[in-house]
């Protein structure tokens, strides 16, 4: 929609391309719903019965934004790009690939909560992480082994994510 609108920035400029020119361009963008899209588009001119004042105006300023908004989009993805090249460069990339549910947006994660930190066991880092059982216990009452509401809540987001992910995919 960023290249309509950088193309087509105001419902005079719509009618005047049509609904072929609007197809057209949709059709790289969206190859199932552009015919519709570009129908929708038409008939919703079409039914248009107010003018709003600054209409011109906007179509100064939305091609503009159009295309920031398409920079934004290409900026994304080189630096999701250049993350997964870090990732996959990390000497713990091979054992958390191997871990169902974790995938490339999961791994960056863990990795940046858990790198630079030294855990003397398992259960200091799932002691880290909030993962570890913990027993409340309040003057002779002692209740059962619960879920810590302490740690690290991002790496523990992320470990529950993976879980949760691994469900699906189960070999």
């Amino acid at each position: 929609m960023a290249k309509l609108l950088a193309k087509y920035p105001t419902p005079a400029a719509l009618r005047r391309a049509g609904e072929a020119h609007i197809g057209a361009l949709l059709r790289k963008y969206a190859p199932r719903a552009w015919k519709g899209w570009a129908h929708e588009i038409i008939a919703a001119l079409a039914a248009q019965t107010v003018v709003v004042s600054g209409t011109e105006a906007a179509g100064i300023v939305l091609p503009g934004l159009a295309r920031m908004l398409s920079q934004n989009r290409t900026a994304r993805a080189n630096v999701l790009k250049r993350v997964e090249e870090l990732v996959t460069e990390h000497p713990l990339h091979l054992m958390l690939d191997s871990m169902p549910g974790v995938g490339i947006r999961t791994e960056p994660r863990i990795l940046t909560e858990v790198t630079g930190k030294d855990f003397a066991t398992a259960g200091h880092l799932a002691s880290y992480t909030g993962l570890a059982p913990v027993t409340w216990r309040s003057g002779t009452s002692i209740r059962g082994d619960h879920s810590s509401r302490k740690g690290n809540k991002v790496l523990k987001r992320a470990l529950f994510l993976s879980a949760f992910a691994s469900l699906k995919c189960r070999d």
